[in-house]
């Protein structure tokens, strides 16, 4: 038994406590759901199901995946996902991590040197400000989606320069201005790393995301896809030039040391794949039920964007919780996003719709956060 005073996490979870910003885990239960990232539904999908059992029978006879990449953890149908993944994206070639997280950590923790530079949006995702922090380059955060801001820091920045953003944000639900960015790289002559999370399988009319509906790929050092959100299964890309790849598989830490991904995921992100591309009719629900939702919310606080993802501001994290536990009476799973997962002031409710989700649903949820 552990002997050592550890009175010192009661009292820092108390303080967290006292902030109202105490996280805790909760089972959704039979509620509606309105909070996954399941765009498309695609972790219910039976044909997806199906398919991934066949693979798993047809493609490899084990089920673990023995080590890490650089050991015992390479296979075939692993090279050949990550060559498949590049093809569909539009890439020279892709690395295969066990996560977003994984793979934005790995990116961007080696990505710059000493006196390089890394500029970054300021509502960029946490596994992207983690890896900036253990990166050896000089960062700065420009205002979220602000051209002139980031033109500013560009014109100081010093070494290999990086910018990074994502496509769609996760907590604002809004697009990055990837078209003018891209010029600015251009223009100041660096590298753009587009993290396409919540953009993979939603936009584009095979969900490709928003680089390549914007035919920005050329324009890119890096783009990260990742499997968590609408492909419904887990693990994350990060494609680029051949380069670049044989770079990560020789820099990045959070590749290196882990152990590789297992047949199982590879089914899933192989049987997802094979499908999401072929949902345009789910994409146009979805997006009607982004247009009833945003049509009916009037006296709610409601950020920009027509994405699944919608944010309605509640401001304060004891409001936040108190309007959160009324859609959950409901029986509608929408879940509270507290300070300091966002700024203070900026707390909301993080509505995410999906394609399975109905229109009386839709109404339902619209009518309790009217009252």
């Amino acid at each position: 038994m552990h002997t050592a005073d550890i009175s010192f996490l009661s009292q820092l979870l108390d303080e967290r406590k006292a902030r109202q910003a105490f996280r805790e885990l909760r089972l959704p239960g039979d509620k509606v759901d309105f909070c996954s990232n399941d765009y498309l539904g695609l972790t219910r999908h039976p044909a997806v199901r199906a398919y991934i059992h066949t693979l798993m029978e047809e493609r490899h006879p084990a089920h673990g995946s023995t080590g890490s990449r650089l050991l015992a953890g390479n296979y075939e149908w692993i090279e050949s996902v990550e060559k498949d993944l590049a093809a569909f994206h539009r890439a020279e070639a892709g690395l295969l991590y066990n996560s977003g997280y994984d793979a934005n950590l790995g990116l961007f923790s080696c990505m710059g040197r000493k006196g390089d530079t890394i500029i970054y949006d300021q509502l960029i995702h946490a596994s992207i400000r983690d890896g900036v922090r253990l990166s050896a380059a000089q960062s700065f955060s420009f205002q979220h989606n602000d051209l002139t801001d980031l033109e500013k820091k560009l014109k100081y920045a010093t070494g290999h320069i990086f910018v990074a953003v994502e496509s769609v944000y996760s907590m604002d639900g809004d697009l990055a201005p990837l078209a003018g960015i891209a010029a600015l790289c251009s223009q100041y002559q660096a590298h753009l790393v587009v993290d396409e999370a919540h953009a993979t399988g939603i936009i584009g009319e095979a969900g490709e995301g928003l680089v390549q509906q914007l035919q920005l790929e050329a324009q890119c050092f890096a783009r990260v896809h990742t499997f968590g959100k609408a492909v419904g299964c887990h693990g994350a890309v990060v494609l680029g030039t051949t380069l670049l790849r044989e770079y990560l598989i020789n820099f990045s830490r959070s590749f290196i040391y882990t152990t590789a991904l297992p047949p199982a995921s590879l089914a899933a992100i192989e049987a997802g794949y094979a499908t999401f591309p072929y949902m345009q009719a789910e994409r146009r629900k979805l997006s009607e039920l982004i247009e009833q939702f945003r049509a009916g919310i009037s006296r709610a606080e409601l950020l920009p964007g027509h994405t699944p993802i919608q944010a309605v501001l509640t401001r304060g994290n004891e409001n936040t919780r108190q309007v959160a536990a009324r859609l959950q009476q409901a029986g509608l799973d929408v879940r509270p996003i507290l300070h300091p997962t966002v700024a203070k002031g900026a707390e909301r409710l993080r509505v995410v719709l999906h394609s399975f989700n109905t229109p009386e649903e839709v109404e339902r949820l619209v009518k309790v956060l009217e009252v």
